[in-house]
């Protein structure tokens, strides 16, 4: 959670994309959190460098910039959406990587959702002592003692937060504003959206 003299700046998150992202994971969290008055920039860690990617649906999606350009900027938060082809870009990016462990290093969240917990945290040993979930097609890739099956976990001590797939983005999106502005900020995006009333965003904070 940031403290006071923190939010009196944008909170500062970036979003990496790559070809094969999951489109509903990229676009409900960049969309949420640039709702919740974030300053989101999307990142492409495409090999080639393109701005603009196909998705695991063969959408388009349209970075901001290439991530080697914003590579030694300091975020609040790193987003790593899912879908297969995009999480094993990122697992084969050693400037993914290097991004993803320098904010790690500084304490910043980290939220990964989908394939991208496993597929490239587990696979590097990231977070070797983290709770954390995934899509239930790749939860096997999660030691037993460490893999949940709640649609949104969050590793206190770790500073992770991770997801399971396209249908809890939403949930994602709106716990990564908990964790960076609080949870009465969550409930003042989530009410004009008409979230779905299991996620329990209300006017009021949740207790």
């Amino acid at each position: 959670m940031t403290n006071d003299a923190q939010l009196q700046r944008p909170i500062k998150v970036a979003v990496c994309i790559a070809p094969g992202t999951e489109e509903m994971e990229a676009i409900n969290t960049i969309d949420i959190l640039i709702r919740a008055g974030f300053e989101v920039t999307t990142a492409s860690a495409a090999s080639d460098g393109a701005l603009i990617v196909a998705g695991s649906r063969g959408i388009k999606l349209v970075a901001d910039v290439a991530l080697v350009s914003i590579a030694d900027d300091p975020f609040d938060c790193v987003v790593l959406p899912g879908g297969l082809g995009g999480a094993e870009c990122f697992r084969d990016s050693p400037l993914l990587i290097e991004f993803v462990n320098q904010h790690k290093y500084d304490g910043k969240l980290v939220a990964a959702i989908c394939a991208a917990p496993a597929v490239v945290l587990e696979h590097h040993q990231m977070y070797p002592k983290a709770i954390m979930t995934a899509h239930p097609a790749f939860m096997e890739q999660i030691p037993e003692d460490r893999r949940r099956t709640k649609r949104v976990v969050f590793d206190v001590n770790g500073n992770l937060l991770t997801s399971q797939g396209p249908g809890t983005s939403q949930e994602f999106a709106l716990e990564i504003i908990v964790r960076l502005a609080g949870k009465e900020k969550a409930a003042e995006v989530a009410k004009p959206m008409v979230v779905w009333p299991n996620m329990h965003y209300d006017v009021l904070p949740r207790v």
